[in-house]
């Protein structure tokens, strides 16, 4: 891997919590400050593209997703995304060619101290770099062919379909 595109688009990764309101906006992508505290031996650069809750992202974000991928020199990518609609975001990019997208977020914000995100990074950067091309789904510590994965809310885990 010569150079890993980041790619954000929002979701609970990057949400913030602020107490007088009660809820929950999203902030900074967290990832570049991220792998750089951890002094990765990569190159990555981060394109901040939207800050959207997954439940709000449209075909149309999709699509602009997709166009920066194409358009890439980068062979490797890693977006982080809600986790509401990640999947079908998969399934949307899995026939972009010659390229290896893997496709993470949280089930908790990277700001609170038991986060799931910190992990499903890790995972998702070894993911990118040993995985064929095509798009996948890195969640819960397993790489998801999306065809065959979904979010269940009650268990609050990706599970097989």
């Amino acid at each position: 891997m010569k150079k890993l595109k980041i790619i954000t688009t929002g979701g609970t990764i990057d949400k913030l919590y602020f107490d007088d309101a009660s809820e929950y906006k999203i902030g900074h992508p967290v990832i570049e400050d991220l792998l750089t505290a951890f002094n990765v031996a990569f190159k990555f650069e981060v394109l901040s593209l939207m800050k959207k809750d997954s439940l709000y992202m449209k075909d149309d974000d999709r699509e602009l997703i997709k166009r920066v991928i194409e358009k890439s020199d980068e062979k490797h990518f890693l977006i982080t995304h809600g986790t509401d609609s990640m999947v079908e975001t998969a399934n949307y990019l899995a026939d972009v060619k010659d390229k290896t997208i893997v496709i993470t977020g949280a089930l908790t914000p990277a700001k609170f101290q038991n986060t799931d995100a910190i992990f499903n990074i890790g995972c998702a950067i070894a993911a990118v770099q040993t995985l064929k091309n095509g798009a996948w789904v890195i969640m819960n510590g397993k790489v998801w062919d999306p065809t065959h994965v979904a979010k269940n809310r009650s268990e609050n885990r990706f599970v097989e379909v």
